[in-house]
């Protein structure tokens, strides 16, 4: 049970629970999340299943949409509702200062991950950290707001949506935010509304649901492993090509001349698939189109990332 399915996940459960739901209603052996979600958040979140374990490594690094609710007045020690509360402020702010402060995070800025996060430093959580009451130094780290859209202001809740890089903290924005305009703020709500190309009208409830009928629609909506690389070029292979790529063979220009198309330049990613339309291995190029007509048919083109040994679907 190779591929992929999209969780809309409810409040109240970790990231975890969710694939431990999922596999407990497929009966499948390995499965796993891509971009973990606190237990508060809601929304996207793709399980990965079996073969398609190893997809993960070319899906975390995708962009994501949030809608967020700002608690402005409140500020916490894990910048989200659920921590305590540190500090109170009376200070009213106008529709106008939230929007300009808001607007000011779009582009690219430092950030500095929360002491209540999964982030490891030296090893470890600084969850862990913060829960023994010391907080190392943690430097702030590039992150890009592409887009941050106020929706609603219901003094003292604000609501927004936003497009940002892997990596972002929504709650720092917040808690950064609330500093700025001088009233303290914290994340009261999230949900998460696209996780690359996965979005929220592929996504299937969980709740308790554990029904026959449940596993009959996560298996009608799983999306097979080649599906969930939309952006990587594909290029059919033979049966007797795909055996040779699962045992090591490196893509030649023999092999990619007849297949590359002109618009592939060094560093993209392709997708190698098999006649059934199953994933058979990831590659990047290592030379583009233009400079395949004069390099030896031997010459390496491509280098394998990944093989996927079990591609039957």
């Amino acid at each position: 049970m190779n591929g992929i399915v999209v969780i809309d996940k409810p409040a109240g459960l970790t990231s975890h629970d969710v694939v431990s739901k999922v596999k407990k209603i497929l009966g499948t052996r390995k499965a796993g999340h891509t971009g973990t979600l606190d237990p508060m958040a809601t929304g996207v979140l793709p399980v990965c299943l079996d073969e398609a374990t190893k997809l993960a490594q070319f899906l975390t690094a995708e962009n994501k949409t949030y809608r967020a609710t700002m608690l402005l007045g409140i500020e916490t020690n894990t910048q989200d509702i659920e921590g305590d509360v540190i500090k109170k402020s009376d200070r009213t702010v106008s529709e106008e200062e939230i929007r300009m402060t808001l607007g000011r995070f779009v582009g690219k800025i430092k950030q500095v991950p929360p002491a209540f996060s999964a982030l490891k430093h030296k090893g470890r959580p600084l969850y862990q950290y913060a829960r023994e009451g010391t907080f190392p130094d943690v430097a702030a780290r590039d992150v890009e707001i592409y887009r941050l859209e106020v929706l609603d202001i219901s003094y003292p809740y604000v609501t927004f949506e936003t497009d940002c890089s892997k990596g972002t903290y929504v709650r720092t924005i917040c808690s950064d935010a609330g500093k700025e305009m001088g009233c303290g703020a914290c994340l009261s709500g999230l949900r998460r509304l696209r996780s690359g190309f996965f979005t929220e009208a592929m996504a299937v409830t969980l709740q308790d649901d554990l029904s026959e009928g449940k596993k009959k629609e996560l298996l009608t909506k799983m999306l097979t492993m080649a599906e969930s690389l939309p952006e990587f070029t594909e290029i059919k292979v033979s049966e007797a090509m795909a055996e040779k790529l699962k045992n090591g063979f490196q893509p030649d220009v023999d092999m990619m001349r007849p297949n590359v198309l002109p618009f592939l330049a060094v560093g993209d990613m392709v997708k190698f698939v098999n006649n059934r339309g199953d994933l058979v291995a990831v590659a990047e190029m290592l030379l583009p189109q233009s400079a395949m007509a004069g390099q030896d048919g031997k010459s390496q083109a491509a280098r394998i990332l990944r093989v996927f040994n079990d591609i039957s679907q």
